[in-house]
């Protein structure tokens, strides 16, 4: 399978051509970057236009770029506006995150990718279908400016009650909608499994984000690496080679102070997920 890594792994520090060399250096070939300001500055011109300068002349690729969950700069910390969700029933108000993300989406015009990663609500969010109604009229809107730019929005199950698998596809059946799937493992294993949330959105899956927990936090640990990391590995590679066609293997992985060359660690993780073999992958518990 193609292998990505998502900045996720570096959010805390600003996004530099040094990371990118660095991913680049230990035999990754292509990036998902992160949307948070403190690490892509989105607005920033010259930050982006010094990210284009490099990745017009590097060998490493941009598949995906994540789009924001927060306007500012410290995870939604400096005011509660600052949170970005389409499923904000406020016309105003929403409009003003459809512009958000819509400034994210740019970066495709200085450097192009081609799948965006949205969420459907926030974390723990209730379901109500007037929510629903308000995040199907934002999605149009961003549909349409997407693609302007060579972009697919690929929208990624979270732990709300929106973005379940089953969630997710009645949305795009009731709506009619073209977007498909990023299938998160570690957001499946703490909602309905990763076997059941897998088997709903399975057929729509084009991108990835790899990356364990113990169950009940969406700690975003290193498989094998973290003491806590519960997920079974033969078991996940076995569905996720099923359609291996689809999409690639992305990890997206959080510093720890545990494993401090994450993104070495991150190449090792990646070849012990390829090292899994069929066989192995049949084994009961």
């Amino acid at each position: 399978m193609e292998h990505v890594l998502s900045t996720h792994i570096c959010v805390q520090h600003r996004l530099t051509t040094v990371w990118l060399d660095r991913i680049w250096e230990a035999g990754i070939p292509a990036v998902e970057i992160f949307c948070a300001r403190q690490h892509l500055d989105y607005r920033n011109k010259a930050q982006i236009q010094e990210l284009g300068h490099w990745f017009r002349d590097a060998r490493l690729t941009l598949h995906s770029l994540h789009m924001p969950m927060y306007s500012d700069d410290q995870w939604g910390r400096s005011s509660p506006n600052a949170v970005i969700t389409l499923t904000e029933l406020s016309r105003p108000r929403r409009q003003e995150m459809v512009d958000e993300i819509k400034r994210a989406l740019e970066v495709a015009e200085v450097i192009p990718f081609r799948f965006a990663i949205q969420h459907l609500g926030v974390g723990g969010e209730a379901f109500n279908l007037r929510k629903w109604d308000a995040a199907f009229t934002a999605l149009e809107e961003l549909n349409l400016f997407a693609r302007q730019r060579g972009v697919d929005i690929l929208l990624e199950n979270i732990p709300n009650a929106f973005s379940s698998g089953e969630r997710l596809r009645g949305f795009i059946e009731m709506t009619h909608l073209r977007n498909d799937f990023c299938f998160d493992t570690g957001h499946a294993h703490i909602m309905g499994g990763i076997e059941n949330e897998w088997d709903a959105m399975k057929e729509r899956v084009r991108s990835t984000h790899v990356h364990d927990n113990d169950g009940t936090n969406d700690n975003h640990r290193f498989p094998f690496l973290a003491a806590d990391a519960t997920v079974n590995w033969s078991k996940t590679m076995n569905l996720l080679r099923s359609r291996s066609e689809q999409y690639p293997l992305l990890l997206e992985l959080r510093e720890h102070p545990d494993i401090p060359k994450a993104i070495e660690s991150a190449a090792e993780v990646f070849r012990r997920l390829e090292d899994i073999e069929p066989w192995q992958e049949e084994e009961s518990e």
